[in-house]
């Protein structure tokens, strides 16, 4: 796919920060809400939790890895050349004695190697005890000095680094830390995310009645939040009134186990009596970092701080809008949490003449179709089929563009494509 870097001069935001009626600019906007945060400190989490997390400090090894001598085979431990006299198993051995041994056995002093189980036969006794041989269809020179023998420290030293800082887990390095005697891992911090699902005409099951929807955001909220980089936590549903966004949002603010370092919220970020985002944050002491933003869908979105340090991302109560806010500023929210850089925009030729707009950048979903981003249809705010069939957004601004014009894109978090596209210098 062939991209276009957005020069420094077209940027959006750079020649006017706000839009005409106060609002953040798209572009200022996810740029205060990934700079409005800071990183959190690292977390010591169980093994089963740390696939796909981010090694915070060197994994070293506690002793040597193995810790003991082993053996790589079912067989017995022998001294010297054969025949030999069995003894009891992990007895140190002398010259022409053995022991049997089963495969990660320790090996008992006085071994100088394994003779394995088909290489071997037991053969009268001496004194009252069996005599061991190695049989006749052993290969020549069974057993050689040192074979089948897993030595003590041969995998790592004591203090050697196993796994640097920075490693993204896989299952293959949690194993090692298992190997190595580690319970925990000590990984960067991830935001945890908890969740207040509004609106007293929400079903979430069967077909709604007139008058009713579907929930749109308990089936997906959480795995976009997980995909975005966040740690989903609880969700809570509730209706429109104000106490109960009051009860609800101070309920999930409340440690619960654990403390949230994100809030997301649907609906109620409108500015009528019956929009309550702004009341019920402000009766927490938040404050309004943003408080609109020039967009189209999604422009009544708002990000809170509380007192406490917990953010609070409202979201339009419209499902296409409230995922045009949620990668708006939610995406580069849990980014600087998160220790990720902000995600990329690059520019694709437009597929499309698309007219002017007030002062609004328009995200409108998109297809690569022909090497042209190509808008889809059905992107009202409250439709996803569009999003559903979408390779990307497309941030198309105010002054709108001509066919074939670059345009600023961004991936969508389960298309991530576009992120191996170039970024604006």
């Amino acid at each position: 796919m062939v991209t276009q870097a957005l020069p420094i001069a077209d940027r959006p935001g750079k020649d006017g920060g706000r839009a005409a009626d106060g609002e953040h600019t798209w572009a200022e906007a996810r740029r205060l809400a990934f700079d409005c945060a800071r990183p959190l400190g690292p977390e010591r989490i169980p093994l089963r939790e740390a696939n796909g997390r981010t090694l915070a400090a060197d994994l070293v090894a506690l002793q040597e890895m193995p810790h003991y001598a082993s053996s790589a085979m079912d067989g017995w431990t022998v001294n010297g050349a054969g025949p030999w006299v069995l003894t009891e198993p992990g007895k140190p051995l002398g010259s022409g004695q053995a022991s049997p041994v089963v495969t990660g056995g320790v090996i008992p002093p006085g071994s100088q190697a394994v003779l394995r189980v088909e290489s071997g036969q037991l053969a009268g006794k001496a004194g009252g005890q069996p005599v061991l041989m190695v049989a006749e269809g052993a290969p020549p020179g069974e057993p050689r000095s040192g074979q089948h023998i897993r030595k003590s420290g041969e995998e790592a030293a004591a203090g050697e680094v196993l796994i640097p800082a920075g490693t993204a887990l896989n299952p293959a390095h949690i194993a090692l830390a298992a190997i190595a005697g580690f319970d925990q891992l000590e990984v960067r911090g991830k935001p945890l995310v908890k969740m207040l699902v509004t609106g007293s005409e929400v079903v979430t099951a069967s077909l709604p009645a007139p008058g009713e929807v579907r929930d749109a955001f308990g089936p997906q909220i959480s795995t976009v939040i997980q995909m975005l980089g966040g740690v989903p936590g609880s969700l809570i549903r509730i209706g429109d009134s104000y106490e109960e966004w009051l009860t609800a949002l101070g309920a999930l603010e409340a440690p619960m186990g654990q403390w949230s370092d994100v809030i997301v919220t649907t609906g109620g970020t409108g500015r009528s009596g019956a929009d309550h985002f702004r009341t019920a944050t402000a009766a927490l002491g938040g404050r309004l970092l943003i408080d609109g933003i020039a967009m189209r869908p999604g422009h009544p979105a708002a990000l809170a701080k509380l007192p406490n340090g917990r953010f609070v991302v409202g979201l339009p109560g419209n499902p296409l809008a409230a995922l045009m806010a949620l990668f708006t500023i939610g995406a580069p929210l849990l980014a600087a949490l998160g220790h990720q850089p902000l995600a990329d925009i690059c520019r694709l030729p437009c597929g499309t003449v698309i007219d002017s707009h007030a002062a609004s950048t328009r995200l409108m979903p998109f297809k690569w179709i022909n090497g042209l981003a190509t808008p889809v249809r059905y992107t009202g705010p409250g439709m996803m089929r569009g999003l559903a069939s979408a390779d990307g957004v497309m941030a198309v601004p105010s002054r709108g563009v001509q066919l074939g014009e670059p345009v600023p894109v961004f991936a969508l978090p389960w298309r991530p494509e576009l992120h191996n596209t170039p970024a604006w210098p």
